[in-house]
């Protein structure tokens, strides 16, 4: 009798086990996002403005008359202001023979700046971290990044180090997305993501116009964030992370080549934008929208969507060809945190998800006060919007990043608590947005002529 009730309650238990430890494993999966510090420096003769970019410009001999009037509009144009920064080799003029040295002191500057702040104001020991991702696109230095940061701290010699390289604007959620995964294999864990880019030792010092468009958007910055998947943490953390999606479209090549690193034919080494980048992110976005939309929107929306979504098939309206036509994620979500990579990225995303003024702000503000600071460009958005005191407890912010390769990676977060610090937009926040956005120089260079920039190229 014994035994056969055994046998009976055996199903029973196995079941009984089984949840458990799904429950268990569901409470290592979050992710929470417990404090993000981004890069600032605090020395003046690291701003690279509108007359330092046009002094840069006119240093490359190379350059003809029409080349300089197309990049001193581009510069004028791009919506970037005058406070962005700059790297200390290309500001002190040796952009055309960068040396190993100013690659690294450019790196340790933007990652031990933003790290030092880090743990001074979570309180969390070097030794305490247990998993740490460094993405930095364009510098792949022996010993590795991570690897430098680890003897510059101290670290656990069990410590999980991984360094990404060429993963471009983008990087940053895939970092973040690596750690959640890792979360699940670590119980209790602490990850840093540092996310930046090395600017001043690939310089482009050519002539290629679609080349030399680079010099124009990428200015110095980065961030460094600390997560864990510690429920006993939760009260503490800023935002949890809901869900991310990772889309890659390398498998075309028109998307794979449209942000390239090559050389030009005269040897010199730089990042290629083509004309197709519009349209490599327009498919790329569109793929991840077709998963993150299902995990996010209400089920009211969703059949919403899809019923517009069938409509625009049928009838062929002209008018629905955007990307997020007929799609309202703000039913998901209450801000929009854009990756601030041009002038044209952000009109884009906002046109296609049919987005406000008011949406933009953050991303358009970034762009203007830190330039395109590639993958660490997401966190100066969400700056700005903490700064702003926008984000309120219960409040859900959706990440759209493009990078090389190409990938969409868009995740959504949710916030935990109040936010209101002013961060790296401290010094500057009143002053935003400004009445106008409008380069001060426009009218000045766009007057430029024949004589005027002979003048220049000859003195």
């Amino acid at each position: 009798m014994e035994i056969s009730m055994a046998i009976y309650l055996l199903p029973l238990f196995y079941i009984i086990f089984y949840l458990i430890k799904m429950a268990l494993q569901k409470r290592n999966e979050g992710c929470y996002m417990l404090h993000y510090e981004c890069y600032k420096p605090t020395s003046e003769d690291r701003k690279l403005d509108t007359d330092t970019c046009a002094q840069v410009v006119f240093r490359n001999k190379k350059l003809g008359l029409e080349e300089y009037r197309f990049l001193l509009q581009t510069i004028v144009s791009s919506g970037i202001g005058e406070d962005t920064y700059g790297p200390k080799a290309v500001l002190e003029g040796r952009e055309e023979c960068p040396s190993l040295k100013d690659d690294l002191e450019e790196l340790d500057d933007l990652i031990f700046d933003t790290l030092d702040n880090l743990f001074a104001k979570t309180n969390i020991s070097p030794s305490a971290i247990d998993i740490l991702v460094v993405n930095v696109s364009l510098s792949s230095p022996v010993p590795s990044l991570t690897s430098r940061v680890i003897n510059r701290y101290k670290m656990r010699d069990d410590i999980k180090a991984y360094n990404f390289s060429g993963m471009g604007c983008s990087a940053s959620l895939v970092a973040v997305d690596l750690a959640q995964h890792l979360f699940k294999s670590y119980n209790n864990s602490f990850a840093i993501v540092v996310s930046t880019e090395s600017i001043g030792s690939h310089w482009y010092c050519g002539k290629e116009r679609s080349m030399v468009l680079s010099n124009c958007l990428f200015r110095s910055g980065g961030c460094s964030m600390l997560l864990t998947n510690n429920r006993s943490l939760k009260h503490q953390a800023l935002m949890k992370l809901n869900c991310l999606v990772r889309t890659h479209h390398g498998s075309s090549d028109e998307a794979y080549e449209c942000c390239i690193q090559m050389e030009d034919e005269l040897g010199y080494q730089g990042f290629r934008l083509t004309k197709y980048l519009t349209k490599a992110a327009a498919k790329a976005f569109t793929i991840n929208l077709r998963v993150l939309v299902p995990k996010i929107l209400p089920l009211t929306e969703l059949l919403r969507y899809v019923i517009v979504s069938y409509g625009k098939k049928k009838v062929k309206n002209p008018a629905l060809e955007a990307v997020g036509a007929g799609l309202n994620l703000k039913a998901a979500v209450e801000h929009f945190c854009i990756h601030p990579g041009g002038r044209a990225v952000i009109d884009g995303v906002g046109k296609s998800l049919g987005l406000t003024e008011y949406d933009l702000e953050p991303a358009r503000m970034a762009l203007h006060r830190f330039g395109n600071t590639s993958a660490g460009g997401l966190w100066y958005v969400l700056g700005y919007m903490e700064a702003k005191k926008r984000l309120k407890k219960g409040d859900r912010i959706i990440m759209i990043s493009f990078g090389a390769g190409f990938k969409c990676n868009n995740c959504v977060w949710e916030v935990m608590r109040d936010l209101g610090d002013a961060n790296v937009w401290d010094d500057c926040i009143d002053q935003y947005p400004p009445k106008k956005v409008v380069n001060p120089f426009l009218e000045k260079y766009s007057w430029i002529n024949d004589e005027y920039l002979s003048f220049v190229k000859l003195h």
